[in-house]
């Protein structure tokens, strides 16, 4: 698959929409875009196949789906590992199991990035104290707090990912097809495996009699019923609204 300059920006540009820290997308929510499911699917639809796209994406979410950033501590990049993963796998043509192998080594690679974001933005917050003890409002809220920092977190996201897209993707492409058969097969093996550790730390959030009882409801309704997927998610979106409902309404009687 030959990919233009202009889907490499866009691939960029859906990278840095998703990282943590840009206002532009705060109603949507910033880190549902960092999600390999989401990021895929756009990616997927920048290079013309939104469905591989979100099927690639979603391999590459499982593993990370009890995935937290506690106070700004990082330790994999889900959002480069979502882009590039999906990328590099549209344009290579190897399945999702092994694509998932991949998109965890460039998940690693990315905290580089966020690193280097939060180590420069130190200079700005010193800026920003600068312009407050002159009581220049407009730099602290303008300049050292939106165009600067954004700005130099556009530069070092976009473009590192757009230049490895378009100039890269043909050698990635070409490095996997030459993979021998047997080598392809263990990254699919591994690529299986990964998921398990994905839903296991998520099963580990939820392990409270509380929660933990709906999980099992919704697992057992699932493989006994024959129901599809997306109608128990809305039958779940349902029972967790009125549940919520009557415990906060409990509690509240119980304050009173």
């Amino acid at each position: 698959m030959q990919i233009n300059l202009i889907q490499a920006f866009l691939i960029g540009l859906v990278y840095y929409l998703g990282i943590n820290g840009t206002p532009w997308l705060t109603m949507l929510g910033s880190t549902s875009l960092m999600r390999p499911m989401v990021c895929g699917t756009l990616v997927g639809l920048i290079l013309g196949d939104p469905v591989a796209g979100c099927t690639i994406g979603a391999a590459i979410n499982l593993p990370y789906i009890a995935w937290n950033a506690a106070g700004g501590a990082q330790s994999v990049d889900q959002g480069l590992a979502g882009t590039l993963g999906t990328t590099f796998a549209l344009a290579s043509g190897i399945s999702a199991s092994a694509a998932m192998t991949m998109a965890i080594a460039i998940g690693l690679l990315g905290n580089v990035i966020w690193i280097l974001h939060l180590t420069v933005d130190i200079i700005f917050a010193h800026m920003a104290d600068d312009a407050a003890e002159k009581g220049d409002i407009h730099k602290i809220g303008v300049w050292y707090n939106m165009i600067l920092p954004q700005g130099f977190l556009f530069l070092i996201s976009v473009i590192p990912v757009m230049l490895i897209v378009f100039f890269g993707t043909d050698a990635i492409s070409g490095l996997l097809t030459s993979l021998p058969e047997g080598l392809l097969h263990a990254l699919e093996m591994i690529g299986g495996v990964l998921p398990v550790l994905g839903i296991a730390m998520n099963l580990r959030a939820i392990n409270t009699k509380t929660v933990l009882v709906f999980f099992l409801l919704g697992y057992l309704i699932s493989i006994y019923s024959g129901i599809s997927i997306v109608a128990i998610s809305l039958f779940a979106a349902i029972i967790a609204f009125l549940y919520m409902q009557l415990t906060v309404k409990e509690k509240g009687e119980d304050n009173v």
